[in-house]
């Protein structure tokens, strides 16, 4: 039977666990919060009327998918949290039900995808053809089926043709994002959607896995949003997405839908050389490329 001072120094261990496990966190959270901490947010667009991020700025401004708030990526990469790739996915049906939800004005006049019953196989291939080069993207319907269509259904509408990327950022989070028709953040489909790999391979209820950070890696194309409504829980992704070309931790709640090629990540890597304008606000980071790209046409096969 272990002895007083024996228990003693056990109940010390565990509390000194419980104190660096906390702190852990507590590290995270602030690498991770952007606009009152240190890591960068991405803005994107959420469902026509607000703006889609990648970690919430402030309190007031992200009630809903309509409210809009820009966001911080003002970390070096030297001081992001250390990420593993996010976990294998669990493979899906054959066939998956998909639904999309009315929300905000449309940026273009385009309808909610006519398929709702969606196959997970295929890798369809998607062509951009942009004023600084070509971008080529491979679909993934395995693991984003619901977001392969949707992607799929907008480029057969034109949604993305004549569209510019209207943020850059090169400093912690390592992206260009494109995907508004109105070329200012503020545009989107008039639908939203909910979140798919790799948010769906974390148990319901497990908050620490949920903002835990994943690599999101170079050459990878993920959706963006504003988080669950904050009234119904539901997604609020839409229209925009960001283009990855350099490694980047963030909380596995954006959508990883493709892969994009090294003719597409030399495009790319020639935008993210000139650098941004710096034109988002103090709460912000990142900004307008200084090598402005436009998308000539996106077509899908």
């Amino acid at each position: 039977m272990p002895s007083n001072e024996q228990r003693r120094a056990a109940a010390k261990r565990k509390l000194e666990r419980q104190l660096a496990r906390r702190a852990e966190r507590a590290r995270r959270r602030k690498q991770l919060t952007i606009a009152g901490s240190a890591l960068g947010v991405v803005v994107v667009v959420a469902a026509g009327v607000g703006i889609y991020f990648l970690t919430r700025g402030d309190d007031n401004s992200t009630k809903s998918a309509d409210s809009s708030t820009t966001t911080s990526a003002d970390a070096s990469l030297s001081n992001t949290p250390k990420a593993a790739p996010p976990p294998a996915a669990k493979p899906k049906a054959a066939t998956v039900s998909c639904t999309y939800r009315d929300g905000g004005q449309a940026a273009k006049p385009v309808h909610k995808p006519d398929k709702t019953q969606v196959s997970t196989s295929g890798s369809p291939k998607v062509s951009i053809d942009s004023t600084r080069g070509p971008i080529g993207i491979t679909l993934n319907p395995a693991e984003s089926p619901c977001t392969v269509n949707s992607f799929e259904s907008l480029i057969a509408q034109h949604f993305y043709d004549k569209t510019s990327c209207h943020r850059l950022s090169t400093e912690g989070l390592q992206m260009l994002q494109c995907g508004d028709p109105m070329g200012n953040g503020q545009g989107g489909p008039g639908y939203m959607f909910d979140n798919e790999y790799p948010t769906d391979q974390i148990a319901k209820g497990d908050t620490e896995a949920a903002q835990n950070p994943v690599l999101y890696k170079r050459g990878v194309i993920a959706m963006a949003n504003a988080g669950p409504d904050r009234t119904t829980g539901q997604g609020t992704n839409g229209s925009q997405f960001f283009l990855m070309f350099g490694d980047s931790p963030l909380p596995p709640q954006y959508t990883i839908f493709g892969t994009i090629d090294q003719a597409g990540l030399a495009t790319l890597d020639k935008v993210a050389k000139a650098g941004d304008d710096h034109s988002m606000d103090s709460s912000a980071g990142g900004g307008k490329p200084n090598l402005p790209i436009t998308f000539n046409s996106v077509t899908v096969s």
